[in-house]
């Protein structure tokens, strides 16, 4: 018997203790741009809803739902991650970054800046995706190639921009661009 548009565990039955466990309600604590935070999820809650529903945090979005297009992207641990994809569950201990968290109320982020100046954003909807991305890589890697900054951003889609003005911007932010 197929269960459309539902991924089972495998092995896993509607009414197996396999899939009841997986829909068991799960106590995280994280850290959440820099705040100390807690929830109660269940076992099939991405981080992406947790973020947005628990915690109003909207500038990660729902673009794909498959982790393809990158609006979802938020970081965990510094590492770049499909938060439509990313169980809540495995944020348990961790340190979680939004594009909410870059920057502050007084300042834009130096990343935020170059994005502007350089007109990386357009209708803004993948701009929290790419900048987390490119945050992530300016973490690992503070002075990136080209080749790097692509292949850093290769997995957020924008159909406005033709990806220069984005590649200029990650750049500038690093000093080496202009």
């Amino acid at each position: 018997m197929k269960y459309p548009g539902r991924v089972l565990l495998r092995g896993a039955r509607p009414g197996s203790s396999r899939l009841n466990a997986w829909r068991s309600q799960l106590f995280v604590e994280f850290t959440l741009n820099g705040e100390k935070v807690s929830a109660e999820v269940s076992g099939e809650t991405t981080a992406l809803a947790l973020l947005r529903e628990k915690f109003d945090l909207t500038g990660a979005k729902e673009g794909c739902g498959v982790g393809e297009c990158g609006a979802c992207t938020i970081l965990v641990d510094g590492v770049a991650v499909n938060g439509c994809l990313y169980l809540a569950g495995k944020l348990d201990g961790r340190n979680v970054l939004t594009v909410e968290g870059v920057g502050g109320e007084e300042a834009l982020d130096p990343l935020q800046q170059k994005f502007m100046e350089h007109g990386a954003v357009q209708c803004g909807y993948c701009t929290p995706g790419m900048l987390l991305s490119a945050k992530a890589l300016l973490l690992k890697n503070p002075k990136p190639t080209v080749d790097e900054v692509k292949v850093a951003i290769s997995g957020n889609l924008c159909r406005c921009t033709g990806y220069t003005p984005i590649v200029k911007a990650i750049l500038a932010a690093t000093g080496e661009g202009k």
